[in-house]
């Protein structure tokens, strides 16, 4: 468990590096004298039609209602292993980093919508919702040593629930006109999934298409297809059984072996690269919605995400509902916290699906990009006071 612990650690870290240089190209590419050419090459529609389901999309939603369902699929893994065997297995080790979370969503929320009650930007009040794993991890392993395993631990499981949050925000705020036969097909392909593995059949191309058939369902239904991918996940088992695997590890740990490096390596740069392609215009914040669009989604990472993480768990550490973990203090929470406001590829795929205003959308990822590299700065900066050296 701890070696898989510290692959995935590893992971996230090193894919920080082909985000960062995907998002620069995105950035590039969008501002250069070809820049029309990234509009239309990821507007570009390919698909099918299928009976009562229309996959007909262009290249940036077959990345965002496609490709992500397996950093999805992941995240929904992660949670079901943190559920069972991680930091949220038990009730203790657990509600600080649900504490954290649910403040790190609220506050920044918060913060967002009363900059923009009752204006045509109130639907962006999601954005600044949710942290970016892989970004946050790395932040963390600049200082090696010095960090506190048990710090990694509360980061990540804090993630984590902050992620679940987000899916929850998307699924219930962020859902289309909703068919509720396809959404009555999604769930009974679910059943189906559950009645299988307590059959006993362990073949995984079986699940494979069962899996297909609850995305394609799911994105008839009108709410986002990357949710399939978090039930999924969550459904997927974590017991070793007989005769399931050639390793000894369950279905959860073998296929994130298998899709971790390819989510992190692939899927993130391939969604940076669709979706970071900001046109930076002078001009670009003289309408005062678009600008106060920026401020809140900055306000919220980089004020909201520190207050609301510390907050809500020097709350729960106060009523007794939790405890810091060993080695500790409430500076690397602080810390840790100001690392939540790096909201990137999650922040930047509720901008996708809070706004169908291109200007709004734009400002909406300016301030993500913005806070984000301000809260690692600030965050490691922190870090770096409140360390021990020696360690």
């Amino acid at each position: 468990m701890r070696r898989l612990f510290l692959r995935f650690l590893a992971i996230e870290a090193a894919s920080t590096i082909v985000l960062l240089l995907a998002t620069l190209a995105a950035l590039v590419w969008a501002n250069s004298p070809w820049g029309e050419s990234y509009l239309r090459f990821w507007h570009l529609k390919l698909g099918f039609s299928l009976a009562w389901i229309d996959a007909s999309l262009s290249l940036e939603h077959w990345v965002n209602d496609g490709l992500m369902v397996i950093f999805f699929f992941l995240i929904g893994m992660e949670l079901k292993h943190e559920l069972v065997h991680g930091e949220l297995s038990s009730r203790e080790r657990a509600m600080l980093p649900i504490f954290g979370a649910l403040g790190g969503m609220l506050v920044p929320a918060g913060i967002y919508a009363s900059l923009h009650v009752g204006g045509p930007a109130l639907s962006g009040w999601g954005v600044p919702m949710a942290t970016d794993i892989a970004f946050a991890v790395a932040a963390l392993a600049v200082f090696g040593g010095r960090v506190p395993p048990s710090l990694k631990v509360f980061l990540l499981a804090l993630a984590i629930v902050d992620d679940l949050g987000a899916v929850t925000v998307i699924a219930l705020f962020y859902a289309a006109e909703l068919s509720l036969g396809a959404l009555a097909g999604a769930g009974a392909l679910l059943v189906l999934m559950v009645a299988l593995q307590r059959a006993g059949v362990r073949a995984y191309t079986v699940y494979w298409i069962v899996g297909f058939a609850v995305w394609l369902a799911t994105l008839a239904s009108g709410v986002h297809a990357t949710v399939a991918g978090v039930l999924l996940g969550l459904l997927t088992p974590t017991r070793v059984e007989g005769g399931v695997s050639r390793a000894p590890f369950s279905p959860i740990e073998r296929l994130t072996q298998l899709l971790h490096p390819w989510s992190a390596f692939v899927v993130m740069p391939v969604f940076a690269l669709a979706n970071a392609g900001l046109v930076l215009e002078a001009d670009s914040l003289g309408d005062p919605v678009a600008f106060r669009v920026t401020l809140a989604v900055a306000l919220g990472l980089l004020v909201g995400k520190p207050v609301g993480i510390t907050l809500f768990a020097w709350l729960a550490v106060r009523a007794g509902f939790a405890a810091l973990p060993t080695g500790v203090g409430w500076g690397s929470l602080l810390g840790a916290g100001i690392l939540g406001g790096i909201g990137f590829t999650m922040a930047l795929f509720i901008t996708s699906l809070a706004f169908s205003n291109e200007a709004l959308a734009a400002a909406s990822k300016l301030g993500v990009i913005a806070a984000s590299v301000t809260a690692a700065i600030l965050g490691i900066a922190c870090l770096a006071r409140v360390l021990p050296r020696g360690a």
